[in-house]
């Protein structure tokens, strides 16, 4: 699997790679004017311009199959309705998902994804006892992989149950301490749990490694606080230069929050975007507070 996600990425930073010595060669050409004064061949610039071109056009091609591949090896892995169930579920359809992914259970694709998918769907509608009872069997199942314990978080979490999912998260960091998100979410949850303290050391950890942007924004928007409340104003300046580069993950966030109406954790996570759009607000206006 490592071997085709290599090829994958490899074919693709390739292919990009094709394309600049395409672009470049045209530009370069322009500027040098070789057809303006040696009309009767293409010139070296044009040949080596052409050939970035078709190197970029097989490896795209090359790309596209093999990520179509992959997809339609996982789809297989983990049953016939896992991607449309996971398309829905990113449109925030979760009543629609939750009997694609009964039906890969139901061929016997009871994986620890499929679990935490379904987990999820059962929560987000409403139907709670279900969704712990589908976290409790993830576990069950998978006592080695940090994402049970990520799945059973989320169900705690959403039912405001914060101490029970910072003990999950826990474990899960056990697992895989060199996994940013988990730090992020356990130091979210420890937040929410009144663990101040514990959150701001989950945070640091998760800082020491690179993280997606939805992560990044509201990471470094509590180490930003933790700074300044500390007088450590060069550590404070740091951090929200991180803060305002991963400011379009707060997107993310933002879109999920209709999910949430209603809940305790929606209403925090409501005031926590707030609270960071401000910051930002104030960080491009140059004031650190």
């Amino acid at each position: 699997m490592k071997r085709l996600q290599i090829a994958l990425y490899g074919s693709l930073v390739i292919a990009v790679l094709g394309m600049v010595v395409f672009i470049g060669g045209l530009v370069t050409e322009v500027f040098a004017g070789w057809n303006s004064q040696r009309d009767t061949f293409i010139s070296p610039i044009i040949q080596l311009s052409l050939g970035g071109l078709c190197l970029a056009t097989v490896m795209f091609a090359i790309w596209f199959a093999l990520a179509g591949w992959l997809l339609a090896r996982q789809s297989r892995y983990q049953g016939s309705g896992y991607g449309d169930a996971y398309r829905l579920i990113e449109a925030f359809r979760f009543r629609e998902a939750i009997p694609l992914l009964e039906r890969s259970i139901h061929e016997g694709k009871e994986t620890a994804e499929v679990l935490m998918l379904l987990t999820s769907a059962y929560a987000y509608a409403g139907q709670l006892g279900k969704a712990q009872a589908t976290a409790d069997r993830a576990v069950s199942l998978f006592p080695d992989d940090p994402g049970s314990y990520i799945t059973l978080a989320n169900g705690y979490r959403l039912q405001a149950t914060y101490d029970e999912a910072a003990r999950a998260l826990k474990k899960a960091a056990d697992l895989a301490p060199e996994q940013p998100v988990v730090w992020a979410e356990l130091g979210f949850i420890q937040r929410f749990a009144g663990e101040n303290t514990a959150a701001m050391d989950s945070f640091q950890k998760a800082a020491q490694y690179p993280m997606p942007a939805m992560y990044g924004v509201r990471v470094y928007y509590h180490l930003l606080h933790h700074y300044q409340s500390g007088g450590q104003m060069q550590e404070a300046v740091r951090a929200t230069a991180k803060m305002m580069s991963a400011r379009d993950g707060l997107a993310v966030w933002k879109s999920g929050l209709a999910a949430l109406e209603g809940t305790a954790y929606g209403q925090a996570l409501h005031y926590e975007i707030t609270a960071i759009e401000q910051a930002l607000a104030e960080a491009d206006a140059g004031n650190l507070g």
